[in-house]
């Protein structure tokens, strides 16, 4: 029995009807599409002395600090994506989450002015609480107690949220003070014209049913990029803008590793908790809503909207955040982007495979997932934005109970940058709305529980870290 064998059997690509080529190039689809994390996620992370808030490492420049994040958010999602691999058999990208980390330095070290160091035992220790609450099935529990609305809505708003992502890094979609956001220069700054006719190259190939259609975007977009500047069309800032630099190579992350242990004895109790909370909570939902957004396009839902032993990809998301938070990094979450990949057929752990030895192979030259620009890589979100919007005709909208509580998550989901606080939105609408209708025969006690959580939650944030 040959390699190729071997991984069909143990991945089980007849039954899920994928062969290795489709899943090998799902993999690559995804690890292009979440590649800007491994830049991104550092800049985030990394603080300049009196500046910016964040890791800040004694004896060591930003730049310093930069590239020791690149490193370790590569073994961070690695770990995280070869469990979701090979114990969960699922084609779910990890890495360190967008919002958290920003939540991480802003707000945990900036506004509130805990040591980093103690910012990341939080994270462990919030690893560690959902390392076993999986372990009991609460994680699943609380899941399958999110009412069936909610659970189908997830996908369309996700799918709201990813477009937007990538029309703002594509510079399609920029701020404007007066109405929040309005179209971007598209006929002017160099970086929105290339996009958009790499977006709507891609956006061709797709309607053609081309294989690798993303893919071929995704580089072509890149090698656009690069030529218009190698041609001397556009230069300085213009130029810089469109072609991705990677930070200096430095691998030695000892100053990382193992720093939570150090942040242990600054802990004030109470505001530790709260912390510990807030990572959880966001963490908890995020996770929850991208596993049934994404398991939803990708047909692994059974008719009550519930992703089958849940337990498994949930244990992989509680490792990664373990893991990370003790290499030096910020919460890791199973990613949105994941999408990208189940959409080019992506069924299996194989994807998920691909996905963590191409991290590991990037760790070659760190990184080398800079080379794709992020207007570039985001091409893919718009793309699985809209294919992700076919999401809605799922919900019963002729029914009110059902299409209030899906309309406000997929309205506030977008609209707050937050999948959490999208779900957050109809779990609370939806009793009420039941309620108001009288059928309370559709009401379980986990229901009102579930929302009451989330009133308690965004008070106390809203309330406490905002002071």
């Amino acid at each position: 029995m040959g390699l190729s064998d071997s991984l069909a059997n143990y991945f089980g690509f007849e039954e899920h009807g994928t062969t290795l080529r489709t899943e090998a190039l799902a993999g690559l689809t995804t690890f292009l599409t979440m590649s800007y994390i491994v830049v991104v996620n550092p800049s985030i992370l990394a603080g300049i002395p009196g500046e910016k808030p964040g890791i800040v490492v004694s004896g060591y420049g930003p730049g310093e600090v930069q590239s020791m994040l690149a490193v370790v958010t590569i073994i961070a999602a690695a770990v995280a994506t070869l469990i979701m691999a090979l114990y969960a058999n699922r084609p779910f990208g990890q890495a360190p989450g967008l919002g958290l980390n920003a939540f991480f330095a802003f707000t945990v070290v900036g506004a509130l002015g805990i040591p980093w160091q103690t910012a990341l035992a939080a994270v462990v220790v919030e690893g560690i609480i959902f390392i076993v609450l999986t372990a009991v099935g609460a994680r699943e529990y609380i899941i399958r107690a999110f009412p069936e609305p909610v659970k189908f809505a997830v996908g369309t708003g996700i799918g709201l949220f990813l477009a937007i992502i990538g029309l703002q890094a594509m510079g399609i979609v920029v701020d404007d003070p007066a109405t929040l956001i309005t179209l971007g220069a598209v006929a002017s700054d160099p970086v929105a014209i290339v996009s958009v006719v790499g977006l709507l190259f891609t956006f061709a190939l797709y309607a053609r049913g081309i294989r690798g259609s993303i893919i071929v975007g995704i580089l072509a977009t890149t090698a656009l990029g690069w030529g218009v500047v190698e041609a001397g069309l556009v230069s300085g800032e213009a130029a810089n803008s469109l072609v991705a630099g990677a930070p200096g190579a430095t691998y030695d992350i000892t100053p990382l590793a193992g720093a939570f242990v150090t942040g242990v004895a600054d802990i004030e109790a109470f505001t530790f908790a709260l912390v510990v909370f807030t990572f959880f909570f966001v963490d908890f939902f995020d996770t929850a809503g991208t596993l049934t957004g994404v398991s939803q396009i990708a047909g692994f839902l059974d008719e009550d909207g519930n992703l089958p032993d849940i337990d498994r990809p949930l244990m992989a998301d509680a490792v990664g955040t373990t893991v990370g938070g003790m290499l030096g990094t910020s919460t890791v979450t199973t990613y949105i982007e994941s999408a990208s990949g189940v959409e080019e057929g992506g069924r299996t752990g194989m994807t998920a495979l691909v996905v963590a030895l191409l991290f590991l192979a990037s760790l070659a030259v760190v990184p080398l997932a800079a080379a794709i620009p992020l207007y570039a890589s985001h091409i893919a979100l718009v793309v699985i934005g809209v294919v992700m919007l076919g999401n809605v005709v799922d919900i019963a909208w002729d029914d009110l109970s059902y299409a209030i509580p899906a309309g406000m998550t997929i309205l506030v989901m977008p609209l707050t940058y937050s999948i959490a606080t999208g779900i957050a939105a109809g779990i609370v609408t939806y009793p009420i709305v039941k309620a108001a209708r009288g059928e309370w025969d559709d009401v379980r006690l986990g229901h009102w529980v579930l929302a009451g959580a989330f009133v308690f939650y965004y008070v106390v944030r809203t309330n406490t870290l905002a002071a």
